[in-house]
């Protein structure tokens, strides 16, 4: 119908999308028609899921709107590409269109073509419904023009495959449709003809998916399926009912808590369907037939004989039609006056029943719901939808559903509660919850610590209650800290959520100085988040050389032996020291040890250390002498 250019504007200076009707339907009123509407419904719809419209217009025969530029794949590409998608992941895109359905459908707007074409995923993930090209807004019903449907027959409800009334609840059954597509890869329903294909979606009950594709969960399963229900009223009756359920299945996938639809279907009068099975066609042909005999064969009479209250009520005006004017009168009786239809949309009930009334229409409410947005007593909608100079027959009922206005609701006390049950008891209060996660050391995980309304508040239908659910006392992984130094343990030791207590140090020669060679907390064990850890840091001492000197002649001083010796010739005495083993121990490593004169003056040694140590002077293996040395700095000792 339409071709779609990249194109940039200058003014705004950004990327746009440019639609254009195709030169061949610029002459054909019906499509101008249809792609003005598209223009009408989507500029009319602000929604972070649905295409943003900037510009609509036209130059000549030349017919364009201007849209939002989107990047990323349709939701069709992305099926082809890669078969079956994860369940959740087909889910938050479900929650994202029915989202965008609920807005349309407040704003009295069909998509009517709700199909993975029409989706485009962007880069980010985030769906966008486009392509209104053939949405109508509910005001015009029926989907039936001389025949004719449109749409895309693999994605087509019951309804519009017949040519029927539809509504809001159509769109739903296709967005069940792509969800059948996207979870197992396939359409619930393929033929070689499209007539065929609309046929299996009158006549046939889809394959569950859950038979194609054994992992999606049951409530999924289950969505879809009440999703694609034949009968309308079987179906999600509008999109808040699906999302509450889509958004359930998240927190429950395998829970019981899609409830079925209640049929109301008495079979009242339906626009006649386009699309007919061959039974129904031949056993249409036979009835013609049958009726076309009798009125040959017996006219009046049969009429009469199979209408008889009815034909002494046609007589009695026929009677009265007589006296009152002739045949014109008959015919004026006879036949019910066109009217035309009022909009009773916006207004309240009681003037809106008074208008039907004076336009010799009957009012009728179908259902008063509450409803955020419209006034109490105020018409929602009205069936037949309401449509400029449409003309109906006198004595026509026109059904209205009433707003009660916006649902006064009490908070409920969830704090204590599992979170499953703290859901279950806000949404059966008609709220919504949001759920956040936060350690606690003295909430079980799983219940709920706290929620943000207070409890027996009084707040409107479809509020938010955020609630905090416990994830229980909070752990941690200890680090592997051996062979860190001390300033890259604390970072891991920070960054794990541990507690640094004390700092050992110790000694070992065979690794390097610095590094961490214990931790109190074993390398890969999981603790409670905040535990106190220690650590022991290699610290190698530095070795001091130390220089010792000895006096011995003064440390012996009078104990000194000496030997004379008697020189023959000259007769002079000449006395000699006597020799002695010295030896110098520090901390019992020797460092001196010789044979020398006890008279000897000085006696040199050295010791390499770390701290004070013990310096012991031994005379013939007998302790002379002990005293200390501090080798923490660089100092010589002098022992005299």
């Amino acid at each position: 119908m339409a071709m779609v250019y990249k194109a940039k504007c200058h003014v705004l200076n950004r990327y746009v999308a440019v639609k254009i009707l195709r030169d061949e339907f610029t002459t054909d009123e019906g499509f101008i028609r249809r792609f003005n509407t598209e223009a009408q419904a989507v500029a009319s719809l602000t929604h972070p899921n649905i295409v943003s419209v900037y510009d609509v217009g036209h130059e000549g025969n030349l017919y364009y709107i201007v849209m939002e530029l989107i990047k990323g794949r349709t939701l069709k590409e992305i099926i082809v590409a890669e078969g079956a998608l994860g369940w959740k992941w087909c889910v938050n895109v479900a929650i994202q269109i029915a989202s965008a359905l609920e807005t349309a459908h407040k704003n009295n707007i069909i998509h009517r073509d709700i199909k993975p074409h029409n989706i485009i995923i962007t880069e980010d993930g985030m769906a966008k419904v486009t392509d209104f090209g053939i949405a109508k807004a509910v005001s015009n019903s029926t989907i039936t023009a001389f025949g004719t449907t449109m749409g895309s027959v693999h994605y087509f409800s019951p309804e519009h495959a017949r040519g029927g009334i539809t509504d809001a609840k159509s769109d739903l059954y296709s967005l069940g449709v792509v969800m059948y597509e996207m979870l197992t890869g396939k359409v619930p329903f393929d033929a070689d003809t499209p007539v065929s294909v609309a046929l299996k979606h009158i006549q046939e009950k889809p394959v569950e998916p859950k038979i194609v594709n054994p992992s999606i969960p049951k409530a999924v399963n289950d969505i879809v399926m009440k999703a694609m229900q034949k009968e309308p009223s079987l179906r999600y009756q509008n999109a808040g009912e699906m999302l509450r359920d889509l958004s359930m299945s998240l927190k429950d996938p395998d829970g019981d808590f899609v409830k079925n639809g209640i049929s109301t279907n008495d079979f009242a009068t339906q626009v006649i369907s386009t699309v007919y099975t061959k039974n129904n066609a031949e056993d249409t042909k036979k009835e013609s037939e049958n009726k076309t005999d009798n009125k040959k064969k017996s006219g009046f009479t049969v009429f009469v004989k199979n209408h008889k209250v009815l034909v002494g009520i046609i007589s009695l005006i026929i009677l009265f039609a007589l006296a009152f004017g002739g045949t014109s009168a008959i015919i004026e009786l006879t036949t019910p006056k066109d009217v035309v239809m009022p909009n009773l949309v916006g207004m309240d009930k009681e003037e809106a029943k008074k208008q039907t009334e004076n336009s010799k229409l009957v009012f009728e409410v179908s259902e008063e719901v509450y409803d955020t947005t419209i006034e109490a007593g105020k018409i929602i909608s009205q069936v037949p939808a309401f449509q400029n100079n449409y003309k109906i027959k006198e004595k026509s009922t026109i059904t209205v559903v009433v707003s009660l206005g916006q649902k006064i609701v009490t908070v409920p006390k969830v704090s204590g509660m599992t979170e499953k049950e703290a859901t279950e008891s806000l949404e059966k209060n008609d709220l919504k919850v949001n759920v956040e996660e936060e350690p606690s050391k003295k909430i079980e995980a799983g219940y709920v610590i706290s929620q943000d309304v207070t409890p027996d508040t009084e707040v409107g239908a479809g509020s938010t209650v955020t609630i905090k659910v416990s994830t229980g006392v909070e752990k941690s992984v200890v680090p592997n800290l051996a062979g860190k130094n001390e300033e890259e343990a604390k970072k891991e030791i920070s960054d794990a959520g541990l507690t640094l207590t004390t700092v050992l140090t110790s000694e070992d020669t065979t690794k390097d100085d610095g590094i961490v060679i214990k931790q109190s907390l074993q390398a890969g064990e999981t603790v409670e988040k905040g535990s106190n850890i220690t650590i022991t840091v290699n610290k190698i001492e530095k070795l001091i050389n130390g220089p010792i000197n000895l006096n011995l002649k003064s440390l012996l001083g009078s104990a000194i032996e000496y030997t004379e010796t008697k020189n023959p010739l000259t007769g002079e005495t000449t006395k000699t020291a006597k020799k002695s083993k010295i030896k110098i121990v520090a901390n019992n490593d020797t460092v001196y040890s010789q044979t020398i004169a006890q008279d000897s003056t000085s006696i040199n040694a050295s010791v390499t250390g770390k701290g004070t140590i013990t310096v012991k002077v031994y005379v013939d293996d007998v302790v002379k002498k002990t005293t200390t040395m501090n080798l923490n700095k660089e100092t010589t000792l002098t022992i005299e």
